[in-house]
């Protein structure tokens, strides 16, 4: 019997990190970490430091490494939607179906 014979032995990765409650958390860190890196590719493209960034936002530099930082899921919408506009953007959240 080859290996693409054999059925898959256990659960998905989402299945795991779903029993163990660890679901939700990382599929916020995932989406943070893109948009962080998101942030920062338009701000290196646009020659744009973080100071600037700050003071277009009306905000702190720290609370732009707050935002800029993957590591850290805790933005609001509304701080997102500020970056976005910014950076001569629009913010888009959707929801989808889960895929089976």
């Amino acid at each position: 019997m080859s290996t693409t014979d054999t059925p898959h032995i256990g659960s998905t990765l989402d299945s795991l990190l779903e029993e163990d409650g660890l679901l939700a958390e990382s599929h916020a860190v995932a989406i943070k970490r893109t948009l962080a890196w998101q942030v920062g590719r338009i701000m290196t493209e646009e020659n744009l430091s973080k100071t600037e960034m700050a003071r277009r936002m009306g905000t702190s530099r720290a609370a732009l490494n707050r935002l800029l930082d993957p590591e850290n899921p805790s933005v609001t919408l509304l701080t997102m939607d500020r970056v976005a506009a910014v950076l001569g953007k629009r913010l888009k959240v959707e929801l989808v179906d889960e895929v089976a």
